[in-house]
């Protein structure tokens, strides 16, 4: 059997279509912030239910994590991918051209469980590039990522204001479709990398669909049984949840005061603050090298004190565009800055597990999400912006509050250097090889 990775193709033409594949898809999970407005006026929604847009978006990104990621361990790279491409360019479509909100939502939901393919893509650059390039492979598709979160909303707001709302999910879907050949052309066929638990047994011709159907649901089970076994991953995924549910309570809420009076804005102008993700960009790079050097305590720290003191900014959102884009640039840094340092934390519990634990981390990524979306329409529809950023500010300080305490037991990981196997972690890697059996 030949090696996938040295079967593909030059990483000069595979790594950066992979980054714009990336890219493109994971804003589809965004498009819908700055328009919440309009959206609402189109089919007839109030204020406290413009959320559920955002909501059924992020639900199926969950689900699609649980569910559709694993498959990356039982399926060929270019199946999988161009698959979940097409599908994706579909469900887009389906939004773009939603009747009814039933419609819209059904298909939205489907966007988000799709999006998830970024994930995938960035597997599939790790296994397909030579060991000597692999880093800087995963940093280029992860940077398509960034950039994609990054220029989503700006996007959105400018061919919403150019050809309406529908033209920001029917340019998406075109441009997917297009993703999808591409990549079809491009990648190899073949079974998933040989590292994967259940690459072996396809590779050893165990590619019956009973033996399949049973790695999936064992692999996905496994998930599941990680984050049970080990309180380091429930609580970086607690605080995930926390800082992910602040994150979403400004960008799901926002849209609402700045296209009233006084502000008025368009989709544009809305949109171009989401360019203060570039400060997220810049704090992932600074909490890497953080991390790096063994400072992961101070990290989590700085980021979370930094996130509460955000939302002092953001309140004076109704007198001044300029205190929300300083308290914009300071959530987005510190957001990133204890997301990278959670990734790095968890991944170090089980390496040889990285993919399922990233995955089962980033399901209450997206839970977080949904609450903050949700909760911001419900606020503002209660009792206008302030009670949007009191409910920020709420969860903030909940976040801050849960790693004190766990810091002060030893459980948030913070002074975790190297991770030495249990004997549980020892069974667990036995019965992982055993799926590939």
């Amino acid at each position: 059997m030949a090696s996938v990775p040295d079967a593909s193709p030059s990483p000069a033409r595979l790594v950066p279509l992979l980054a714009l594949a990336c890219g493109s898809s994971v804003a589809t999970v965004y498009f819908a912030q700055p328009l919440l407005v309009t959206l609402g006026e189109r089919f007839g929604l109030g204020s406290g239910q413009l959320g559920a847009i955002v909501t059924v978006t992020q639900l199926g990104y969950a689900a699609g994590l649980l569910t559709l990621v694993p498959l990356g361990d039982l399926l060929g790279h270019r199946r999988l991918i161009t698959g979940q491409l097409g599908l994706l360019a579909l469900a887009l479509l389906a939004a773009g051209l939603a009747p009814g909100v039933a419609a819209l939502l059904g298909a939205l939901a489907m966007v988000g469980l799709l999006a998830v393919v970024a994930q995938t893509m960035v597997a599939a650059a790790a296994a397909l590039t030579p060991r000597a390039r692999r880093g800087r492979a995963v940093g280029t598709v992860t940077g398509g990522i960034v950039t994609g979160i990054l220029l989503a909303r700006a996007a959105a707001g400018i061919l919403a204001d150019l050809a309406g709302w529908r033209a920001v999910y029917l340019a998406s879907a075109c441009v997917t479709a297009v993703l999808a050949v591409l990549l079809l052309r491009v990648l190899p066929a073949g079974a998933p990398s040989a590292s994967t638990p259940s690459a072996s047994a396809l590779s050893a011709g165990a590619s019956t669909p009973a033996v399949g159907k049973t790695s999936y649901l064992r692999l996905v089970a496994s998930t599941v049984a990680l984050f049970v076994r080990h309180p380091l991953l429930r609580i970086r995924g607690a605080l995930a949840l926390l800082v992910f549910a602040a994150f979403s309570t400004l960008w799901s809420g926002m849209a609402q005061p700045l296209s009233e009076p006084p502000w008025s804005l368009s989709h544009t102008a809305i949109g171009a603050f989401g360019l203060a993700g570039v400060a997220g960009a810049i704090a992932a790079g600074v909490a890497g090298r953080w991390n790096d050097q063994g400072f992961a305590h101070r990290t989590t720290g700085v980021g979370l004190a930094v996130l509460a003191l955000s939302w002092l900014p953001i309140a004076l959102t109704r007198h001044s565009l300029w205190a929300l884009a300083i308290g914009a640039v300071l959530l987005d840094f510190a957001v990133q800055a204890v997301h990278v340092t959670n990734q790095t934390l968890i991944h170090a519990v089980r390496p040889d597990a990285g993919s399922r634990i990233i995955g089962g981390y980033m399901v209450f990524y997206s839970a977080g999400s949904s609450l903050g979306a949700l909760g911001s329409s419900l606020a503002y529809a209660a009792a206008g912006w302030p009670a949007v950023t009191a409910l920020g500010m709420s969860f903030s300080l909940a976040a801050l509050l849960l790693w004190a305490t766990t810091h002060r037991t030893g459980l948030s990981g913070d002074n975790t250097a190297v991770h030495r196997p249990s004997s549980a972690d020892r069974v667990d890697h036995r019965v992982d090889q055993e799926d590939g059996a």
